[in-house]
Formats: C-alpha cells, sequence, structure tokens
C-alpha cells in the first residue's frame, strides 16, 4: 500500500492498477474508506465525520496532484509524496 499523505493520524493510500473510477484509500484507527478523488463521495467504507472531513479538505487542495498518482499508479510508476493538511 504506496501511502502519499499522512497527518492527523490519517494515511492516505492509492495501490497499484486499482480499479477505476480514480479513488484512494483513507484509514483512520480501525475506520477504512475508499474515497472518489474528484466528488469526495466514500464508495465503500467508512469514516468519523470529523476525520472525512478533514480528507476532503485536503483531497480539493491536492485534486491535481492525487489525479496525478492516480495515472501513475495505473502504470506502475512511482508515486509522490503530497503535502499534509497543517
Amino acid at each position: 500500500m504506496p501511502i502519499v499523505s499522512r497527518f492527523f493520524g490519517i494515511l492516505i493510500a492509492l495501490y497499484w492498477e486499482d480499479h477505476a473510477p480514480p479513488h484512494f484509500h483513507a484509514k483512520y484507527s480501525e475506520d477504512e474508506a475508499m474515497i472518489d478523488i474528484r466528488s469526495g463521495e466514500v464508495i465503500r467504507g467508512s469514516m468519523p465525520r470529523r476525520a472525512l472531513s478533514m480528507i476532503n479538505e485536503w483531497r480539493q487542495l491536492h485534486e491535481s496532484d492525487l489525479l496525478s498518482n492516480w495515472e501513475n499508479s495505473q502504470k506502475r510508476k512511482p508515486l509522490s509524496y503530497i503535502d499534509p493538511l497543517e
């Protein structure tokens, strides 16, 4: 699981050659969610409301970086680390 960012105890990862739509995986404590990069919709799993709010704030700031990493993950190319939410 290539971790591309971490902040406030939240891990953000993309998996190599994962299925569409473009998404990332977020893990916070015992909770995990698969989140659409463009819409912020939780595709699968669950996340506490406060953590999801921070994740979506971060996602909006870094949507282009996430999409670039998504494209690289589909080609099994190295992924770039994305600055955390501060």
